[in-house]
């Protein structure tokens, strides 16, 4: 019996509120260069800036990063393999911390 699929789609989501998935090249100044453009757009501080920080949370900066990062992703999957194109791959970002992490993984196809 063959596992796995051929054709189809592989869907891939943060699963939190402040986490995002997202695609793009792993080099560590994107990675660098991404964060302070986050933390330029949305700062955390002062966290008394944001009206959801009223609620006494103070993560409506990772609110506002990942709706800029999206939630989730979709890959083709093609011949069996998720088909990314040059340098592509599939990251996780966390806005709020070290928390523990969940991700869905939808996969459909033949």
């Amino acid at each position: 019996m063959e596992s796995g699929i051929k054709e189809g789609f592989a869907l891939v989501n943060a699963m939190h509120i402040t986490a995002s998935v997202f695609i793009n090249d792993d080099e560590r100044g994107l990675h660098h260069d991404y964060e302070t453009w986050l933390e330029t757009l949305a700062p955390h501080d002062p966290v008394d800036q944001y009206r959801h920080n009223d609620t006494g949370e103070d993560n409506a900066d990772a609110h506002l990063k990942r709706q800029v990062m999206g939630r989730e992703v979709v890959v083709a999957v093609t011949q069996g393999r998720l088909d990314f194109g040059p340098w592509e791959q599939i990251f996780y970002g966390e806005f709020d911390g070290n928390r523990k992490k969940r991700v869905l993984v939808k996969i459909i196809g033949e």
